[in-house]
């Protein structure tokens, strides 16, 4: 964890920890029979063949084709930058596409026995003790504990509440949002009867960031705890999927991490209404091709997770990275890493995308949506120092890398869209050479044409990029209460189509975006840490202009040139132009709330969610609606007491939070 560096000076100076003991396979648990465990190994192979072989022989074969088609007029320095470029870019769509086939017949099957599985009821009382731990920065008091309202609530419902508290975790800086915090708190503890349960505390240094936060609270207060489950500020799960996780670990000693599937709720606006529509109709079908391959050596996403406490200390310890931020420093995206440190030592981590119940929210707009990228993407371009360290596993680089090309695809693709249309261009304006300066020759090089491949690549490029979510579609309609609860096959098809149609224009503004957050990054332009903007916050005319006016002069700009240059190439690059010279009423119409009520009122874009609400986002919508909490005059426990920590000094490993591997060298 990024901020477990916080740990004293002593520790800082000690030398890098080694890692001990055999690393574990992922799907293997100890105390199985070697034959199981042999099997159980040759089945991770051969899934992971299963998804890697496609993907790769449909990069190949999409780079084939490309290769005929640049060569057949002769080979250009441009020509020979594009190609790798493509190959990498389709294989990287192609990742996608075959991760959703898979999810495609794996839920088609009604899901995967090798995934871990929750248990039937009844169930049995649970052995372990957790935390449910909110870390919140300058957020909105009102949803932030409107939220927390409805968990405990929720979670009051189960038989086994007892074994859970709960922690609000405050970094807030400014003193009239932590005035509010505390009589939120207040109220809410004298409300819910919680006194000794639900507890707040606000540190006096934000040292570390989010991951800082926890940190502190697991040296204080983890050995109370075998099981931390944390979650973001805008989170909400239910007390079912709380008890869940913890089953899950009571089960399985050697997991050290279980993700859920946060599917997105709550917002109004059009463009949260597209995301989340679409998350909700794809989303558990891309889980469950993930949690197909990766099985115990699946991501951490930083929230809505449940974690081995013991484990997470000892071995999630992030070290500083060696120069200046924003490459160097304290990392930032710091959950995939702890993902690959726990699997490094030995832990198992998984995805587990049938837990019902986990929510998060999005950004309301496409600026606010990009404001989160940015931090994203300096976070996740930093992972270049972490790929090299030793013990992690293949599968762990390889999850940082994917996080690295999230980001890199869109200069990658901004740069093959660049390439070709100069190409393009400069055929346009030169002509063709039908015979070579100094060259004799009696006939002439009559130019060459690959209709027939260029078709090839363009259906494969549509395949690959619109078949997953008509999958998803289909899934959904093929099943008679998943139809109903998003509106029937009509509002389904609907609401595909309009989807479909915001993200291509969506696309080029979000490529522009990434690409200068990454150049940001690449010229060492660190980013700061501010709160993330909540609720259904419209744009102005104005506000959009400012963020787009470089978007709208790179299309005005680049759409002229084309057009005057070479007008027939106009109309395959329209979608990409297109996007760019709509950037600011598209950013301004999407953030709009009463665009986004007319279509859920008109049943398009609908989720279940909002079909029939759960109890959870009803409690939680309920409590906002009530506005800010009225002072209480109690005295609630801000911290639980000392006794329940005993357990600290027989396990002071929660105190020796030690680097965990940190030399910058490739592994064997």
């Amino acid at each position: 964890m990024d901020a477990l560096n916080s740990v004293d000076a002593a520790n800082r100076d000690e030398p890098p920890a080694t890692h001990r003991g055999p690393i574990i396979d992922p799907v293997i648990d100890p105390g199985i029979d070697p034959g199981r465990e042999r099997a159980m190994r040759r089945q991770a192979r051969w899934r992971r063949l299963l998804f890697f072989g496609p993907t790769f022989l449909t990069a190949l074969a999409a780079g084939v084709m490309m290769f005929d088609i640049l060569k057949v007029n002769g080979q250009t320095a441009l020509n020979c930058l594009a190609l790798p470029l493509f190959v990498v870019l389709f294989g990287w769509i192609a990742g996608a596409f075959w991760c959703a086939v898979i999810g495609f017949v794996v839920r088609l099957r009604s899901g995967d026995p090798a995934i871990l599985q929750q248990r039937p009821a009844p169930a049995q009382p649970l052995h372990g003790r957790t935390a449910i731990v909110t870390p919140i920065y300058n957020e909105d008091t009102v949803r932030v504990f409107a939220g927390a309202d409805a968990i405990w609530q929720s979670l009051q419902q189960q038989p086994c509440a007892a074994s859970f508290d709960m922690f609000i975790l405050s970094d807030t800086r400014q003193p009239d949002i932590a005035i509010a915090e505390e009589a939120a708190w207040r109220a809410l503890v004298a409300r819910r009867g919680a006194d000794g349960r639900l507890f707040y505390r606000r540190r006096s240094e934000n040292l570390g960031r989010k991951s800082g936060n926890l940190a502190e609270f697991i040296r204080n207060w983890g050995g109370a705890y075998d099981y931390m489950i944390v979650l973001d500020a805008d989170s909400i799960m239910s007390g079912q999927a709380l008890v869940s996780l913890a089953e899950l670990m009571d089960a399985h000693p050697r997991v050290g991490i279980i993700q859920t599937l946060p599917l997105l709720a709550g917002r109004d606006t059009l463009f949260a209404r597209m995301l989340q529509f679409a998350v909700r109709l794809n989303g558990l079908m891309l889980a469950s091709g993930l949690a197909f391959w990766q099985l115990g050596e699946s991501n951490y996403w930083g929230h809505n997770a449940i974690l081995r406490l013991r484990a997470f200390a000892e071995h999630c310890a992030l070290p500083r990275l060696p120069g200046a931020p924003p490459f160097g420093g304290e990392i930032l995206s710091h959950d995939i890493v702890e993902a690959g440190f726990m699997r490094r030592a030995g832990y198992q981590v998984w995805l587990v995308p049938d837990i019902s119940g986990s929510w998060e929210e999005v950004p309301s707009n496409v600026i606010d949506y990009a404001a989160r990228d940015r931090r994203w993407a300096q976070g996740n371009m930093q992972h270049m120092g972490v790929v090299p360290m030793q013990g992690l596993h293949w599968l762990n680089r390889l999850h940082l890398l994917t996080g690295i090309l999230s980001y890199a695809s869109s200069p990658l693709w901004l740069m093959v869209l660049i390439i070709s249309s100069i190409v393009t261009c400069i055929q346009a304006v030169v002509g063709h050479q039908y015979f070579q300066p100094g060259a004799i020759s009696l006939f002439p090089n009559w130019p060459q044409y690959r209709d027939n491949e260029i078709a090839a690549v363009l259906t494969m490029t549509v395949i690959v990029l619109l078949v997953p979510k008509m999958l998803g579609a289909a899934l959904v309609i093929r099943d008679r209460a998943s139809r109903a609860a998003f509106g029937g096959t009509l509002r389904i098809i609907g609401g595909f189509v309009i989807e479909q149609l915001l993200s291509i224009l969506l696309a080029p503004t979000m490529m522009l975006f990434h690409s200068e957050f990454v150049l940001r990054a690449l010229l060492g332009r660190s980013v700061g840490w501010d709160a993330q903007a909540r609720g259904d916050r419209g744009i102005s005319w104005g506000e959009a202009l400012q963020r787009h006016k470089w978007h709208l002069a790179i299309g005005l700009a680049w759409g002229t040139l084309i057009l005057v240059l070479a007008p027939d190439f106009i109309w395959w690059m329209s979608p990409v132009i297109l996007g760019m010279l709509l950037s600011v009423p598209f950013t301004v119409l999407t953030s709009r709330s009463d665009i986004g009520r007319a279509l859920r009122a008109r049943g398009w874009l609908l989720t279940p969610e909002e079909t029939r609400q759960p109890f959870e986002l009803e409690a939680a919508a309920a409590a906002r609606a009530q506005g800010p909490a009225a002072p209480v005059d109690i005295e609630p426990l801000a911290v639980p007491p000392r006794s329940p920590l005993a357990m600290l000094a027989e396990a002071p490993t929660y105190l020796k939070l030690r680097p965990a591997r940190p030399r910058l060298t490739s592994s064997v």
